[in-house]
């Protein structure tokens, strides 16, 4: 697997990045969108983001329009909606593919290294049932999806997109994380 760390990415003001800013770390990398059901995850994710920033917790937003086109603006309109809206201070990133032929290679790395999600299964019987198609294994399933980074760059644990900021199972994986040095 090519190291998360070396893969060009943009940040949502349009700089040219990498996640190598990030090394040492734990990273929690999320698929966000503006427009979504799960769109109100924004208040919890920069509460997390402010309560274990200090200890090494670094939350990613990465804007994805791939689910239902519930992220149809531009990068300045989604970084405005996210200042203005959920006063969003963690960082954000250019509007990216994360599944399907033009899948960005971070997230081609991030679903390689950890196929199936924590609390995947309610999740994605709902979508089925709203006639949604889940697409194959292994696929980010929705908007809002978690990856968890140790401070190694190595992808250690995924949660389903319905799994919030202060669920337990994902606060108990973090600060595992966060307390290796």
């Amino acid at each position: 697997m090519s190291n998360l760390y070396d893969i060009p990415v943009k940040r949502i003001e349009g700089t040219d990045a990498t996640l190598a800013a990030y090394r040492g770390k734990v990273l929690l990398v999320v698929n966000v969108a503006s427009k979504c059901g799960l769109t109100p995850q924004y208040e919890g994710l920069e509460k997390l983001y402010q309560d274990k920033r200090a200890q090494g917790l670094e939350v990613l937003g990465f804007p994805a329009n791939n689910f239902k086109e519930q992220e149809p603006g531009s990068d300045a309109e989604i970084s405005q909606f996210c200042s203005l809206t959920y006063d969003v201070h963690f960082p954000l990133f250019s509007k990216i593919s994360v599944k399907g032929a033009d899948q960005h290679p971070l997230y081609a790395a991030l679903t390689r290294a950890q196929p199936a999600a924590t609390g995947d299964g309610p999740f994605r019987e709902r979508l089925k049932g709203y006639g949604i198609d889940t697409g194959a294994p292994g696929d980010v399933l929705w908007n809002f999806e978690k990856f968890l980074v140790n401070r190694q760059g190595q992808v250690v644990a995924r949660f389903a997109p319905d799994t919030t900021a202060n669920d337990p199972a994902l606060l108990q994986a973090i600060d595992a994380e966060l307390a290796k040095k």
